[in-house]
């Protein structure tokens, strides 16, 4: 299982396969958590908050390498966005 808590050092350090299965793990997780919260089954609700905070760092550190992927080439040769007030 996962560490509950996650640094924004130790997600940099790690591939970005391994950044997309604990993403998608996370979220199953959250998802999990809801539907116990509904039922009544949740003692621990600071741990949304907590797999909330790390799915938002995991998307924010896979973010940029994605968007640079799917840039136009012009952009990744220049390494600029041209249009960036859009």
């Amino acid at each position: 299982m996962l560490k509950d808590n996650m640094k924004i050092l130790e997600i940099k350090q790690k591939s970005q396969n391994e950044l997309h299965r604990i993403l998608a793990e996370k979220q199953e997780r959250l998802r999990q958590l809801r539907f116990d919260l509904a039922s009544g089954k949740v003692k621990n609700v600071r741990e949304i908050r907590q797999i909330k905070k790390d799915i938002a760092r995991i998307l924010t550190t896979l973010c940029p390498v994605e968007k640079f992927r799917n840039a136009p080439k012009a952009q990744k040769e220049t390494g600029q966005n041209k249009n960036k007030y859009k």
